[in-house]
């Protein structure tokens, strides 16, 4: 077993199947594109076990709490994870994380933005450490996020590869 699949383990978190795209919606895209010692990640939003977007679904600051924005994002980063896993084949091979681009589906006036993408930023530097878990980011407010379910919280990011 990988020293990061020992921490997610240890941390008893498991990563999700891959996402199981709702009808009608087709990705002409890789979820991970690995370019040299680069992987540039694609949103992610949300995901159960099984690969379907989870919930709760809305705008942030109406229909979706900010504690419940949090929980989303660490939701994200386990499905980036498991889209990176299968990707790169173990999830050591990440030397670090370079950025993290947070969108928030966002209700009118509500600035929250980034404690909601914090979910994302810490369970990172949980699992990778502080060293290779550091990454630059940003937190944005958004009127709508892709499918009709209103998913709360998309999040992209781009990390540095060992060969």
């Amino acid at each position: 077993m990988s020293s990061i699949d020992q921490r997610l383990a240890d941390l008893g978190l498991q990563l999700p199947a891959p996402l199981a795209v709702p009808a009608g919606v087709r990705l002409p895209f890789r979820m991970v594109n690995v370019r040299g010692d680069r992987a540039f990640v694609s949103g992610h939003g949300p995901q159960n076990m099984d690969g379907t977007l989870a919930g709760p679904f809305g705008k942030v600051g109406r229909d979706v709490t900010p504690d419940e924005g949090y929980q989303l994002a660490r939701l994200v980063a386990l499905s980036m994870l498991g889209s990176l896993r299968r990707e790169l084949g173990s999830l050591d091979r990440i030397a670090g994380w370079g950025r993290v681009f947070g969108m928030v589906n966002s209700a009118p006036g509500f600035v929250q933005q980034p404690g909601v993408i914090n979910g994302f930023s810490d369970l990172v530097l949980t699992v990778f450490g502080d060293e290779c878990g550091a990454h630059a980011r940003s937190a944005v407010g958004m009127a709508e996020l892709p499918f009709g379910a209103g998913v709360a919280v998309e999040i992209e990011a781009e990390v540095l590869l060992r060969s």
